[in-house]
């Protein structure tokens, strides 16, 4: 599912063949592997490898999405699709974990700021 959400999904949204509306359809999936691919799709906006550039709004609509689920894979591609934006934007990632650290995950948090403070995960 990664593969298609960075690959496909991702490459598709980050060159306007489908919309953000798309991308936030896979959000209403009870399959958390669905709702999964609207975090990794931000992946392709932001990681250079994939041809990214940075859409730091478009990443943190969906990240947005996002904050109060705390399913274990979620919460591993959302602090993917943070770090990613953070290599790239970090002042708005920054801003996003002021915004909702009480409600984030601890785990999200963790390595979320441990990517901003050391440019590492762990």
């Amino acid at each position: 599912m990664d593969c298609y959400g960075a690959y496909i999904v991702g490459y598709a949204w980050r060159e306007n063949i489908i919309s953000t509306a798309k991308v936030k359809s896979y959000i209403n999936s009870n399959d958390f592997w669905i709702r999964r691919i609207a975090l990794v799709a931000t992946v392709s906006l932001n990681q250079k490898a994939r041809g990214g550039t940075g859409a730091a709004e478009r990443t943190l609509e969906i990240c947005e999405l996002f904050v109060k689920d705390h399913t274990d894979m979620i919460n591993k591609a959302l602090s993917w699709a943070l770090r990613e934006l953070a290599k790239i934007d970090p002042i708005p990632v920054i801003e996003f974990m002021n915004k909702h650290r009480a409600e984030l995950h601890k785990r999200v948090s963790r390595e979320v700021d441990h990517k901003l403070k050391t440019g590492t995960k762990n």
